[in-house]
């Protein structure tokens, strides 16, 4: 018979959390564009407020990351809800364009709670459950991104700056909540004595590295794909939000599923490895495909490998690191990723534009193949507590 798997306490707590929060920020992001020309944005401004997110991000992120090492994951996690509570709000008050900048920045630099709270979980995790576990907090996104346009939309009907406010409201009600429910998972250090560093932690290039190379490649084709599908399948603005919402349901579901067998039986960072090289296989196949069979294939591919590396990348940063480094760890990833998500969709749109239609999902491809050869170049730190299959 099989065992039934048990949450270490306060998971759900920390899985809503973070699912509130991604909620607001998916209601947020689709319309920001639309919202934004009432300012006279043009697309070079309109480029630049998401750029100015996540280099806040990329910036604050592993700064609070390490105050969570020092001080708790519950008060960074809670500063980082009012600060985006802060942001919303600004943002859908603004009157100027220079406002709106300030919200997003303020946004951007309160970001950090999705790498706290994958602090958090691996804090409570056992070492062999953690990418399962950071796969259940993975498919927070995929909700998060399902329910958050959804709900935007219809708040936008009632005015355009209400999903702004909304998307603030809900911030600040999870915050109060969290107050009250969240568990602090990480004790400060009374003593006051800084921890040393351990040498390890130098070597988490490797995989920002390929964590940048990997996200800024399946951020090119989000950005891009529905350019691409109206080209080619003449999918309308429907038609592509159905794909992506089945994408959604196939990330959640793998996320959810497939982690922790695929982890037991050749562990996190094969799993690793093998999701980049599933991204790569989709994105040639999309580079090629002119009939449905092909498409749905490449989009199944590169879902598939979406669902296998993002939380085993964190599992892998999580295992390489002592406790008192892992949030810095993460939020240094979570950084590193904020940049490929800049980084990625320019470069695609870029390419779509001014070299090729197809050309975005090769050079996307090459890119997925870098990032499995800079994991496999170097001779890899061994792991503090190993996540390995037994043999």
């Amino acid at each position: 018979m099989k065992e039934k798997y048990t949450f270490p306490p306060g998971f759900w707590i920390i899985w809503t959390t973070v699912a509130l929060d991604l909620v607001g920020f998916g209601m947020v992001a689709p319309i920001l564009g639309i919202y934004a020309k009432r300012f006279h944005a043009g697309g070079l401004a309109v480029g630049l407020l998401f750029a100015a997110f996540s280099l806040a991000q990329f910036i604050c992120a592993p700064l609070l990351g390490r105050l969570s090492d020092r001080i708790g994951r519950k008060p960074v996690i809670l500063i980082s809800l009012f600060g985006t509570a802060i942001g919303s709000v600004v943002t859908g008050a603004a009157n100027a364009l220079w406002l709106l900048f300030l919200g997003r920045i303020i946004d951007g630099a309160s970001g950090a709670s999705v790498s706290v709270a994958q602090g958090a979980v691996t804090d409570v995790a056992e070492p062999k459950d953690r990418p399962h576990l950071l796969g259940m907090l993975g498919a927070a996104f995929g909700v998060g991104f399902v329910v958050g346009p959804a709900l935007g939309g219809l708040a936008s009907i009632v005015g355009t700056r209400v999903p702004f406010f909304l998307a603030g409201v809900i911030a600040f009600v999870n915050a109060l909540v969290a107050i009250k429910r969240l568990p602090e998972t990480r004790k400060p250090d009374r003593t006051g004595a800084r921890p040393a560093r351990d040498g390890r932690a130098s070597r988490l290039w490797t995989f920002a590295i390929a964590g940048f190379l990997g996200i800024g490649a399946f951020s090119g084709f989000e950005s891009t794909f529905s350019l691409f599908a109206n080209r080619r399948f003449g999918l309308g603005e429907q038609g592509v939000s159905v794909v992506f919402v089945g994408i959604g349901v196939v990330l959640v579901l793998g996320q959810m599923r497939l982690m922790r067998p695929l982890v037991k039986r050749i562990g996190s960072l094969r799993a690793l490895q093998y999701g980049l090289g599933l991204n790569g296989v989709g994105l040639a196949l999309l580079a090629v495909s002119h009939h449905w069979i092909v498409l749905i294939a490449a989009l199944f591919s590169l879902t598939i490998g979406q669902a296998m590396a993002q939380p085993n990348l964190t599992a892998v940063v999580a295992g390489r690191v002592p406790d008192h480094q892992r949030g810095e760890a993460l939020g240094f990833q979570q950084g590193a990723s904020a940049v490929g998500r800049v980084a990625g969709p320019a470069l695609a749109g870029a390419l779509y534009q001014h070299v090729g239609v197809s050309t975005p999902y090769l050079v996307g491809a090459v890119l997925s193949v870098v990032a499995i050869a800079v994991l496999a170049a170097p001779k890899q730190p061994a792991l503090i507590v190993t996540d390995q299959p037994a043999h």
